[in-house]
């Protein structure tokens, strides 16, 4: 059984801390390398040392294995596998730059992949280029909700999958997981155009990208399955976060309130046992651990293709086809028109309508 040295880049401040935000990301990466007997955690890099020291000291690394700039920490614990949760504006730089350096066999991003689709694609080319594992932490892939759905469908139990219904979330953030998952129902295949319009007059940003308040987007996969998405004042239109149809019933995934996952054949639903997982995570998980189970497999799952065990389930280029679709979206607003994919485009069409002036939200001092 092959052992891999593991670092994380971007460790954000101690989640214990009470001006915390976020989700402290870094330490869920780490929680999970942790986790898996293959895998040994040597180091971390900040650019707020103070930072790296706290998250050294959590898991009784050395003061050694702090740094402040990640080149450094590369050259000097030369890691086999390097995770990444710093803001999306910085992974390009970062995992360019750890391809190029010719130091880790993989490199574990967070998501949303990028804040254009340029970057998003500069990022899968060179790890490709380098022969190295590139992969995006789409940790609910694993979750038993969206595994049991997927196990319903290749079963049959709704027919052929026609269309995936999405209300739960937003279009960048938590699309990342959602039209991701979309993905994975429709059997990883290649989605083919995307249209959209949204709404944005409430300034709202996460990790320093402006996210919309509303969006409503549909997209087509080669093979013919739809997916639909409605966010915001429009999340009202199913009785689930997701719901998957089919020729002969429909997979319903519901976020709380109800069962979490539910078969619909006829007028009847019946509820499928997720041993008591949830949108992120199991349910009798320790309280300190927000979503590491999933974290934990996602982190099995990178370790698997290191090994070479099966392409993993995470990798750059299915994390890629996601981010066509968005920024595809994004695209489609700004033309005003259905976009086939990929764009022809480099930018984050959304981000320009906001620099430009054209979409001012109240509150943008942009």
């Amino acid at each position: 059984m092959t052992e891999y040295t593991a670092a994380v880049v971007g460790t954000g401040p101690d989640p214990a801390a009470p001006t915390t935000e976020g989700f402290a990301m870094g330490y869920r990466h780490a929680e999970a390398i942790v986790a898996n007997d293959q895998c040994e955690l040597v180091a971390c890099a900040d650019v707020v040392p103070e930072n790296a020291a706290a998250f050294a000291r959590e898991f009784d690394l050395p003061e050694s294995a702090a740094f402040e700039d990640y080149e450094t920490m590369l050259a000097e614990a030369e890691p086999d596998l390097v995770t990444v949760a710093v803001p999306p504006s910085i992974h390009e730089d970062i995992v360019v730059g750890c391809a190029e350096s010719g130091i880790p066999l993989g490199v574990h991003c967070e998501k949303p992949i990028a804040d254009t689709i340029g970057a998003a694609r500069r990022m899968v080319d060179a790890c490709q280029d380098a022969d190295v594992q590139l992969t995006f932490n789409r940790q609910r892939r694993f979750g038993k909700p969206f595994t049991e759905a997927k196990r319903l469908l290749d079963d049959g139990a709704i027919g052929d999958l026609q269309r995936v219904e999405i209300c739960w979330g937003d279009f960048m953030d938590t699309g990342a997981h959602t039209i991701d998952l979309a993905g994975k129902f429709a059997d990883e295949a290649t989605p083919e155009w995307v249209i959209a319009n949204l709404d944005y007059r409430e300034e709202d940003k996460r990790f320093g990208v402006h996210q919309e308040n509303q969006m409503w987007a549909q997209w087509r996969y080669d093979s013919g399955v739809y997916g639909v998405m409605s966010t915001g004042a429009g999340d009202d239109f199913l009785d689930s976060a997701m719901a998957l149809r089919g020729e002969t019933g429909s997979i319903h995934v519901d976020v709380d309130g109800g069962p979490m996952l539910e078969l619909q054949q006829g007028e009847e639903r019946e509820a499928i046992d997720v041993d008591g997982e949830n949108m992120h995570a199991t349910g009798d998980e320790g309280e300190d651990r927000y979503g590491s189970y999933f974290h934990d497999r996602a982190i099995d799952d990178v370790v698997a293709g290191l090994d070479g065990d099966h392409p993993s389930e995470l990798r750059g280029e299915l994390g890629l086809q996601t981010a066509e679709v968005i920024f595809g979206g994004y695209e489609s607003v700004r033309k005003r028109c259905r976009v086939e994919l990929p764009a022809d485009v480099e930018d984050n069409a959304f981000l320009d309508l906001v620099e430009s002036g054209k979409l001012s939200p109240a509150g943008s001092d942009e």
